[in-house]
């Protein structure tokens, strides 16, 4: 099995991850803990396992200069990243926050051609327009009528761009150093400076949630959000960075509505329809064409 395989097995993972979030997680926000009180959960939670994963793994030293820019990635991976996310979401309809994130793509592919001169190909193009027109497919048609950006949630919705953005600038910035280090190395230290940032917001909020009035189901809730949407989630799509471009990696974010609808349908939540199958057909194709790459002749 090859790198590039393995990566792409890695972004599937991560993706089924984010689609089962939001069936386990919707409840948790804001009657058991607030948006800021979850995102310290979630910082301090990845900050911990990725720090304890690092004492299996073998030692790295990061040269001075790295670590300052890693101080810097921790602020657009993490920080703003984490907190415009759950705030922005908290702020506005889920919907709004789903077909904004569609922009991450265009966002990552934008930067890639001015940070790293990329060339972006035909097939690329290609698969980003069947990519957007899949997903805004899906979401509009599961809007029925609800998406409207306004004065009563534009606020979540800039919130939520501009973490659009700032995670767009993170997957493009980290690659150079998944390439250069261990995933784990370069995740805890990014974690840790993450966790000294939202820390003075976030552990007031944090000490306010009533453990001891927690069912079962919200505490599993919670550790799915902290063990698999944030700690395994992150892990994965930095690990993908290792082998392929920052574009493929963020096209995968259009996999979310399609695997959510999947799991609602599996579940007896859902139905399929023409529309969703063409739209899943759509955002399949769109991804594997963003991946593709000719096999150069000798």
């Amino acid at each position: 099995m090859n790198s590039s395989f393995k990566a792409h097995i890695a972004l599937f993972i991560a993706q089924v991850i984010y689609a089962l979030n939001y069936s386990i997680a919707k409840d948790l926000m804001p009657n058991h803990i607030s948006p800021i009180g979850l995102v310290m959960m979630r910082v301090m939670g990845a900050f911990i396992l990725f720090w304890l994963v690092s004492f299996f793994s073998r030692s790295e030293k990061i040269e001075k200069e790295d670590l300052k820019k890693m101080m810097l990635l921790a602020v657009f991976g993490v920080a703003v990243n984490q907190i415009f996310f759950i705030w922005g979401l908290s702020l506005t309809k889920p919907i709004n926050s789903a077909i904004i994130m569609v922009s991450n793509p265009i966002a990552v592919m934008v930067f890639t051609i001015i940070v790293f001169k990329e060339k972006i190909t035909a097939l690329k193009l290609t698969g980003l327009s069947f990519g957007v027109i899949g997903a805004l497919t899906l979401l509009l048609f599961k809007a029925h009528g609800s998406f409207a950006i306004g004065s009563e949630t534009i606020i979540g919705d800039l919130m939520t761009l501009i973490n659009s953005l700032s995670w767009a600038v993170f997957v493009v910035m980290v690659k150079p150093y998944m390439q250069k280090y261990q995933t784990v190395t370069v995740m805890k230290w990014i974690f840790l400076f993450g966790f000294i940032y939202v820390s003075p917001f976030g552990i007031p909020a944090l000490l306010d949630v009533k453990w001891l009035s927690l069912t079962p189901h919200i505490i599993f809730a919670m550790a799915f959000v902290v063990i698999a949407t944030t700690f395994l989630a992150y892990l994965l799509n930095t690990y993908a960075l290792k082998a392929l471009s920052s574009s493929v990696v963020s096209m995968y974010i259009y996999l979310q509505p399609f695997l959510a609808t999947a799991i609602a349908i599996w579940l007896g939540k859902d139905e399929i329809t023409l529309l969703k199958v063409i739209s899943g057909f759509l955002i399949i194709s769109g991804v594997y064409l963003a991946s593709f790459k000719k096999k150069e002749t000798s």
